[in-house]
C-alpha cells in the first residue's frame, strides 16, 4: 500500500493557497493510488520547536551512548524521520516568505537532515541516505520569481529545496508554482495546469 506524506507549512489555513493546490494535488494522487495511505504533518498551524543545543549534542551522540534526555530531545526529529523514510511520495506546501521556505519548513529541514539518519560525510563528500521518491513541492509567491522574470535571483526558495532534498538522496524533485498570486486567478490556474501535467486525470 502507498504511502503519501504531506507537508503543510503555511501559517495560514482556509485561506492559504498552498493548502488549497496541496488538497487538489492529493485528490490526483488518491485518484491514482485509491488504496493509498496519507500522512499529514502540518508544521506551519503546529510548528516544531527550533533545534536546541541538547539536540544538536544528541545528533552527534553516538545511538548507544545517548542519555534519556537526548533521546528525549530526538523524538521529533526520529518522528520526522520515520515519516520521511516510509513515504512513496511526499508533497511539501509552502508559500514563500521573504524570499524563501516559512520557518516552520526550515524547522522541520533541521530536524530531518541529520547525520548518519538522512545523510553522512564519506571521503568524497556527503552522501544521501534516502531512497529517492518523487516530491511535489507546491509554493506561491507575491510576486513572480520564476526563472524568467528580472527578479528572479530573489528566489531563494527553490533552489534551497532542491539542494537540501539533493543533499539526503532524493533528485525527483517536481515544483508547482502560484507564482505572482497578487495576479488574482491566473496564477492558479498556471498551478493547476502544472499538476495536470504531472497527475492527469
Amino acid at each position: 500500500m502507498p504511502t503519501l506524506l504531506v507537508i503543510h507549512s503555511s501559517p495560514k489555513s482556509s485561506a492559504s493557497i498552498t493548502r488549497q493546490l496541496t488538497a487538489e494535488l492529493v485528490t490526483k494522487w488518491q485518484q491514482a493510488n485509491p488504496t493509498g495511505q496519507i500522512v499529514e504533518r502540518d508544521v506551519g498551524l503546529n510548528p516544531p520547536p527550533h533545534i536546541s543545543e541538547e539536540t544538536i549534542n544528541a545528533f552527534y551522540t553516538p545511538a548507544d551512548q545517548r542519555t534519556d534526555e537526548q533521546k528525549q530531545a530526538l523524538a521529533l526529529s526520529d518522528e520526522f524521520i520515520a515519516e520521511l523514510r516510509q513515504a512513496d511520495a511526499v508533497i511539501i506546501g509552502t508559500p514563500m516568505h521573504n524570499f524563501s521556505v516559512t520557518s516552520g519548513l526550515k524547522t522541520w529541514i533541521d530536524h530531518v537532515a541529520r547525520v548518519g539518519e538522512t545523510f553522512q560525510y564519506t571521503s568524497t563528500g556527503p552522501k544521501g541516505l534516502l531512497t529517492d521518491r518523487p516530491v511535489y513541492v507546491v509554493g506561491a509567491s507575491g510576486g513572480d520569481y520564476r526563472a524568467h522574470t528580472p527578479i528572479a535571483f530573489l528566489n531563494h526558495q527553490d533552489n534551497y529545496l532542491k539542494v537540501v532534498l539533493n543533499f539526503v538522496g532524493i533528485q525527483d524533485i517536481h515544483l508547482i508554482q502560484a507564482a505572482g498570486v497578487a495576479r488574482g486567478e491566473e496564477a492558479l490556474t498556471e498551478a493547476r495546469a502544472q499538476i495536470e501535467l504531472l497527475l492527469p486525470a
